[in-house]
């Protein structure tokens, strides 16, 4: 795996490939830049080498150039974190980007302008990523959050840079991370799969069902397993046109000697509210017009002793509606037994947006091994896909 450690950028313009969609307040004040900070390293290297990082990215979904995706509005928190000057380009092609992609000295941080002003790079227009090509002489892809998006700047690019192509800092460990989990883990290896629909991971739990010993289901998607076999879940969350497929995968499991685990018991609410009238219910035996919204004692207990016992951890996916503070106590407690695992010598993975969010609102960041930047490129990893934005730099 080439990454920016296999090159000395001393006099080279780096055309660095980042995720610098951060959320902006009204004021266009940056609320979280935690994308920023992870690609930091990649940047400083090449900066520190002599080299003229050239930074291009998308924000926002704009149609066509809308001042507010404008990334002039993080200019001036790029240059602080970086600890550089940072020039920045009205467009990241043609004249304005050539001129001042010439310009450019060591010491110096170009950063051009928001990629999806024009349309041709979602497309994969392979004249566009020419043209962003001109502007550097080695190309870094250091943008995990869009590697399994097929677009000009991410993959298409590669091919004008046969040699001179390589993975920052950020990429290589979020692909070294995920290895860990589906290929490399150390036995125990335990996926915690929570969120609310069986459907989204279906994919993911076929994945995994060759590379774990355990699963723990939690979440929503626990009462379509439940009601499957035959358990009364009251009025919670349910895909009853996916039970046939939650039998079929329990059924796989155990052919594969795959544990398992779903939830014992759990808080059940009498309304989808924060304030609702709670009791704690077996899973199997949840009362009419209530629905299960956190996890219960027993099983925040049994998922525990499984954590603890694993060598390797995936989390993906909350156990309840953690974003009501009534029903976040199973999230937490599932948060606070992985960095116990995780301080006992286990390597912990999370990725995937809600365990993500849940892991920064509550304060896990630095608590377990790894925390993934991308949510759907992620996912696609753990269901086995080939992402386009990897694939081109290996090539």
């Amino acid at each position: 795996m080439k990454t920016i450690d296999n090159f000395n950028f001393s006099g080279k313009k780096a055309l660095i490939r980042v995720d610098f969609n951060v959320p902006l307040n009204d004021n266009f004040e940056i609320t979280d830049d935690t994308r920023i900070q992870e690609s930091a390293p990649t940047i400083k290297k090449i900066l520190a080498d002599g080299g003229m990082p050239i930074i291009m990215s998308h924000l926002g979904r704009p149609k066509g150039a809308e001042e507010k995706y404008s990334l002039k509005h993080v200019k001036d928190h790029v240059a602080k974190v970086m600890g550089a000057e940072v020039v920045f380009a009205e467009d990241c092609v043609g004249e304005a980007a050539e001129k001042a992609s010439a310009a450019l000295k060591p010491g110096q941080i170009l950063l051009l302008e928001n990629l999806r002003f024009h349309k041709e790079e979602e497309d994969g227009d392979e004249a566009f990523a020419g043209k962003l090509a001109k502007l550097g002489d080695i190309y870094v892809n250091d943008a995990f959050g869009t590697a399994h998006r097929a677009h000009a700047s991410t993959a298409i690019i590669a091919k004008f840079f046969p040699q001179d192509k390589c993975f920052g800092y950020l990429m290589a460990k979020e692909i070294v991370a995920i290895n860990k989990v589906l290929k490399d883990g150390e036995k125990p290896v335990t996926a915690i799969l929570g969120g609310s629909k069986v459907s989204s991971k279906i994919t993911i739990i076929n994945k995994m069902l060759d590379t774990v010993n355990n699963i723990i289901i939690g979440g929503g998607m626990t009462y379509t397993f439940v009601k499957a076999q035959g358990g009364q879940v009251g009025a919670s969350i349910c895909e009853d046109d996916k039970m046939e497929l939650a039998l079929d995968i329990l059924k796989q499991a155990k052919e594969k000697g795959v544990n398992v685990y779903l939830p014992i018991d759990v808080i059940a609410a009498d309304s989808f509210d924060n304030n609702a009238k709670t009791q704690v219910a077996n899973v199997d035996a949840i009362p009419e017009g209530w629905q299960g919204l956190d996890a219960g004692p027993k099983t925040l207990a049994k998922f525990a002793e499984v954590v603890k016992a694993s060598k390797t951890i995936l989390w993906n996916g909350p156990l309840g509606v953690f974003e009501f503070e009534n029903f976040s106590a199973g999230t937490k407690a599932l948060g606070d037994a992985i960095a116990d695992a995780t301080a006992a010598g286990a390597f912990s993975l999370v990725g995937g947006g809600d365990s993500v969010a849940a892991v920064k609102q509550f304060g896990y960041q630095n608590k377990v091994s790894y925390v993934s930047t991308g949510g759907g490129a992620m996912l696609e990893s753990l269901e086995g896909k080939e992402l386009p934005g990897i694939k081109a730099i290996l090539e």
